[in-house]
């Protein structure tokens, strides 16, 4: 139980307030302040390193309930004093998150706790999504929409390489961009920068922009829906195929309604599944080639991703989920509770993830990246609405 907890630990520390002002590596590990620090317990003693380092996410923790509470009071005010809540908890949510980061920085005691509640319980909701979604609709996807996902991957990579090497971009950033647009944002670009040797410094560039457009994403694209009127099956095929990652994908979708959600999220698993084709098709492309490593900045073998890396835990518990619930092992009436679960958990998860953006950051990625990034993302759209209006 504490090695798992050190994983998890490890694994969020990519994602806290501090790590924006860091050069990525992919060897980045927990900040040293915080575990190597001189009262930090023997390694002969697990079990009080394990609660010390749980002591040091609550903190952070809390204060993502408290804002996701505070989120859910005015939801319920607003419907309330409007007959209905025009902006839903998850939405109010990031709004007051980030209103919060852009008043105030939060001190580094509470940087475990936010980057922790930003990740594992969005992801757990996805997982728990899974229970609410069977084979019947995935066969109800059709194979057309299966194709046109599989189409507009690669041409979204290809396209937005095309666009950052016209901006002058390096062609290993530009591989970086067009992976994130296409793929899964940050996930992808973390797989693929050891496969082609990409800097250290584009990583950067590219994951910091790739993060706080992806928020506007989120809350963006429901006004969209609302406004376009579009069908929630639609909007769920556009959700799935133009919002960065799997996590976000529910939250984009939720507040219109629970079968975009699902449709978003199917789309979304299909676009993900991708990402082990193009890291093994880059890899063959440049085999033969000496990159430079990331973390390093010198020739040498590559790394290779792993299995995780290719298949997160949290969707092989959605398919695993999704099994279950195909096979009927799971009781109707428990479906109602995983989904009020899984909607709480996303709720603070936004607040983390609006505690987690810091807007000045688009002043650091660079006018080049952030027009990049931008217009590959609005091409992937155009492609997204081409494929609805099509089916």
């Amino acid at each position: 139980m504490i090695e798992k907890f050190d994983r998890i630990e490890r694994f969020f520390a990519l994602e806290s307030i501090e790590s924006e002002a860091q050069p990525w590596t992919m060897s980045q590990t927990w900040p040293s302040t915080l575990c190597d620090s001189p009262t930090a317990p023997a390694a002969g003693d697990p079990w009080r390193r394990g609660r010390q380092r749980l002591g040091r996410v609550v903190p952070g923790t809390l204060l993502c309930i408290g804002v996701s509470v505070l989120a859910i009071a005015l939801q319920a005010a607003e419907a309330r004093l409007f007959g209905r809540a025009w902006l839903e908890a998850l939405v109010l949510a990031i709004l007051l998150g980030t209103l919060i980061r852009s008043l105030w920085t939060p001190p580094s005691a509470l940087a475990p706790g936010i980057g922790f509640s930003a990740k594992l319980p969005l992801e757990i909701a996805v997982m728990l999504l899974g229970a609410t979604v069977s084979v019947r609709a995935i066969i109800g996807v059709g194979p057309a929409l299966l194709a046109g996902i599989a189409l507009i991957v690669p041409l979204s990579i290809v396209a937005s390489y095309a666009i950052g090497r016209a901006f002058g971009l390096p062609p290993r950033m530009a591989v970086l961009i067009g992976c994130g647009n296409a793929i899964c944002g940050n996930s992808a670009i973390a797989a693929v920068a050891p496969v082609i040797g990409a800097r250290p410094g584009d990583v950067a560039a590219a994951i910091a922009f790739t993060a706080v457009l992806g928020v506007a994403v989120v809350l963006g694209l429901p006004l969209l829906a609302i406004a376009a009127h579009m069908h929630a099956y639609d909007f769920g095929i556009l959700a799935g195929l133009t919002v960065y990652a799997v996590p976000q994908v529910l939250a984009a979708t939720a507040p219109i309604s629970s079968l975009s959600a699902q449709v978003g999220t199917l789309v979304k698993l299909v676009r993900v599944l991708m990402l082990g084709p193009v890291v093994m098709t880059l890899s063959l492309l440049m085999r033969g080639r000496q990159p430079r490593q990331p973390d390093t900045g010198t020739a040498g073998a590559r790394a290779r991703p792993t299995l995780a890396t290719l298949l997160p835990w949290f969707i092989a518990g959605f398919l695993a989920l999704l099994a279950v619930r195909s096979a009927g092992l799971l009781p109707a009436s428990a479906i109602a509770p995983i989904g009020g679960v899984a909607g709480a958990l996303t709720i603070v998860s936004m607040a983390a993830l609006g505690l987690g953006v810091d807007v000045r950051a688009l002043a650091k990625a660079g006018t080049k990246v952030a027009s990049v990034v931008t217009l590959s993302l609005l091409l992937l759209g155009l492609m997204a609405a081409l494929l609805v209006w099509i089916l």
